[in-house]
């Protein structure tokens, strides 16, 4: 079925919360482990059908912010989505109580039960309304993103299309986007920051009601992080600090040398060569062409799968007012069918879009042929390792894209790739720290931003840049205030990509088969245990950064 085709009619929480209260009571008056099951077969039912219904009203609104009808059903899923939170939380506390619960582990995935717990110290009845006007300041910011217009070159244009001349080579031009970003922002500085600042406090009231120090510990619970913890990741980012940030100040140290920078800026990041950045060759017609040719050599099995998302229109990557800003992939699971977003600026970043999220969607096309509905791809760390490792095993073919060109986006590629794992670190770190002190003034917030700029990405200044030089570069980065705590996940996946694409070097066919099986595995196997079934080092272990900063810096080179 054609995405524009998908069948919507709202579910409602009325409609939910009779199933789910019914399987509540017959989990606690079940004589088995079989009418246990029964229960819950059916509660997840209705609760993939309501999560269905909410991500096409989701996919719609943000195709065009302006359609009111599909903005008023958006809201509606945000405020019920707590009071479905709450239902779910009910359910399982019901099946971790049932003596039948031990037994029923045979059919249900242990997982399954683990989340449960998790949903059950991160949820109360308590929090419902705070939840509801969490979600409510957060469409505002997203609506403000999308509705946001920037004044370039005596144009008026979106963000996303904007910071594609962050990529120009003539250094005039970037500096000019980047100016024109930083006043297009300041415009909006002090919406901006009273969004954020109504976040971090309910969000920091939400914890203190449950009993937490900070909003710190239920953010975690909330990404349902299954073997690793705060400590964990504070110990990863030391390692970047350690391990990767001197070898990266080298490189772009040489890098700027070599363009002739000798006071690297913000604008400076994204380019590689003063001949012009690799830009891809082909229109967006055909770019699907040849991505499908990619895919056809690299699986059949994959290929088929991007010959189905196109017959079903299942792409919308024109960037237009009104659209979200970012990219995604997102899933329907009634009709087990995916869609991307994206909004194409002529850059390579386009070919990153065909590239990662269609990982993305690969993975949820693969768990709904082999995997678990309930656990679905995995966590959030286990879903990026799916999109940023498919870049890398794109690898050989990027000559349709860039002919001959494509060496120099394999390199621009993988230092980008190197180089934002720090970034992805102060994004994360800069999240503990506000959430920690919720009452820094917006003021004392820049100021912290960019010391974490000073301390992961010392190369590089913000000086002279309207508004950015304040320390605001994060008020677009929308994770920060969609959804906290989720961005190391990407720095996780960058890690194991890198490990993905080593391997691939060596015997790409193995490779790319071990990730087919890693992918196929979905949420049925924890991160850490994921990694090490795939061949390669968790993150977490002792060494994995070290040995990335030693074998990256040398395939650049070769690849160079």
């Amino acid at each position: 079925m054609k995405i524009k085709d998908l069948p919507y009619k709202r579910y409602t929480i009325e409609q939910a919360e009779a199933i789910l209260k019914k399987s509540t009571e017959d989990v606690k008056n079940a004589k088995s482990a079989a009418e246990i099951i029964d229960a819950h077969d059916k509660a997840l039912e209705a609760s993939l059908h309501f999560g269905t219904m909410a991500s096409i009203a989701h996919m719609r609104y943000s195709l065009n912010s302006f359609d009111e009808f599909y903005t008023k059903e958006k809201e509606y899923y945000d405020s019920t989505f707590p009071l479905m939170t709450e239902l779910r939380n009910d359910f399982g506390k019901a099946m971790l109580a049932s003596p039948y619960a031990e037994e029923a582990k045979k059919t249900i995935s242990p997982i399954v039960f683990e989340q449960y717990r998790i949903l059950a110290a991160a949820s109360d009845p308590r929090i419902i309304e705070d939840m509801q006007k969490e979600a409510e300041v957060v469409t505002e910011y997203s609506k403000l993103m999308a509705e946001m217009v920037f004044e370039y070159d005596g144009k008026e244009m979106p963000l996303s299309v904007l910071r594609g001349y962050l990529a120009e080579s003539d250094r005039s031009v970037r500096k000019a986007a980047c100016e024109a970003i930083g006043k297009g922002l300041s415009k909006h500085s002090a919406e901006l920051d009273d969004i954020y600042d109504r976040l971090v406090h309910i969000r920091d009231k939400m914890a203190k009601k449950l009993g937490y120090k900070s909003y710190v510990e239920l953010g975690y619970l909330n990404m349902m992080r299954l073997d690793y913890n705060k400590e964990m990741v504070e110990a990863f980012r030391n390692s970047v600090l350690k391990d990767l940030v001197p070898v990266i100040c080298d490189i772009k140290k040489e890098l700027a040398a070599k363009l002739g920078i000798k006071d690297y800026k913000f604008y400076d990041d994204a380019v590689c060569f003063n001949d012009g950045e690799p830009k891809p060759i082909v229109n967006k017609g055909e770019m699907f062409i040849r991505a499908q040719e990619m895919y056809d050599k690299m699986s059949p099995e994959i290929g088929a799968f991007m010959r189905s998302m196109q017959e079903n229109e299942a792409f919308d990557v024109d960037a237009r007012k009104g659209k979200w800003g970012g990219g995604y992939c997102t899933n329907f699971d009634d009709f087990e069918q995916t869609f991307i977003l994206a909004n194409f600026n002529g850059s390579s970043d386009d070919v990153d879009v065909i590239t990662h999220e269609f990982g993305h969607a690969l993975a949820m096309d693969m768990s709904f042929k082999y995997g678990d509905k309930e656990l679905g791809v995995g966590g959030m760390e286990t879903a990026e390792c799916h999109s940023m490792s498919m870049e890398f095993f794109s690898w050989p073919y990027m000559d349709l894209f860039f002919g001959e060109n494509a060496d120099k986006y394999r390199y621009k590629h993988l230092l980008g790739a190197l180089s934002f794992i720090p970034y992805g670190t102060i994004v994360d770190e800069f999240q503990h720290i506000v959430y920690s002190n919720p009452d820094l003034t917006p003021k004392q917030r820049n100021e912290e931003y960019l010391k974490l700029e000073r301390k992961y990405r010392p190369y590089l200044s913000f000086d002279g840049i309207p508004y950015l030089e304040e320390g605001t570069r994060w008020q677009f980065q929308m994770h920060i205030y969609e959804s906290p705590f989720y961005y190391i996940d990407y720095c996780l996946a960058q890690t194991v990509a890198l490990g993905f694409l080593v391997e691939s070097r060596k015997d790409y066919g193995d490779a790319l088969g071990r990730y087919l099986e890693f992918v196929k595995k979905g949420g049925t196997v924890p991160f850490g245990r994921l990694c090490t079934e795939a061949g390669l080092a968790s993150p977490f272990s002792e060494g994995a950064l070290k040995n990335i900063a030693k074998v990256i810096p040398e395939l650049l080179k070769e690849v160079e």
